[in-house]
């Protein structure tokens, strides 16, 4: 395997590899690029997303300033919506469904780090080259989803379909479909019903 497929498989990889290096390097040019075009310059950002973001379905949309680590593992879903500040390291793929909303200043972090700072140390190569040695877990977010401000979402969760994750939150375990969810840790509140329409919320004219 190479250091790349090592890495989105998520086993152990070598951070200086000249693959990952590269991709890095361009996606965080990108990123700087997107970031520093207004949100009315419409083709100059649909053209820098093109190249960051290959796997995108219609309709998603960034506010930014968005920030990523590879661009080539996010796999968002149609009408996807983010506001300010969304980080996704994506070292594993990261799989977002359709019609899902982020609240502002978002992360989403697949990369793991050894607990034991003997592996886990920065280390250099006979040439000089720094390097470490890291593992990622992917995540996954459902359809139909509400991510609200500020939530973290750790490596290796899964978000079911028509959940909801309050504001702040630290997500370090799957979360059940349609499930309201807040919390550091994060832990399922209660399911999503009928009774949380806005009729019933907040009254019928």
């Amino acid at each position: 395997m190479t250091e790349t497929e090592k890495m989105r498989a998520g086993k152990p990889y070598d951070t200086s590899d000249a693959e990952i290096v590269a991709r890095k390097e361009l996606a965080h040019k990108l990123c700087v690029r997107y970031n520093m075009t207004s949100e009315t310059d419409t083709d100059a950002r649909k053209e820098i997303l093109a190249e960051l973001l290959p796997h995108t379905k219609a309709g998603f949309y960034l506010q930014g300033p968005f920030s990523c680590d590879c661009g080539d593992n996010i796999y968002f879903g149609e009408n996807f919506y983010a506001n300010f500040n969304l980080t996704i390291l994506d070292c594993c793929p990261v799989h977002i469904g359709d019609n899902v909303m982020i609240g502002p200043n978002v992360s989403i972090y697949t990369p793991v780090h050894p607990l034991r700072w003997q592996q886990r140390n920065i280390r250099k190569k006979a040439d000089g080259t720094a390097y470490d040695y890291e593992y990622a877990k992917p995540i996954a977010i459902g359809n139909n989803c509400w991510i609200a401000g500020s939530v973290t979402i750790c490596g290796g969760v899964t978000i079911g379909d028509g959940c909801v994750i309050g504001a702040g939150s630290v997500v370090t375990r799957d979360i059940p479909p349609d499930s309201l969810a807040v919390g550091n840790p994060c832990r399922v509140i209660r399911k999503i019903t009928e009774k949380d329409d806005l009729e019933e919320l907040i009254g019928r004219d």
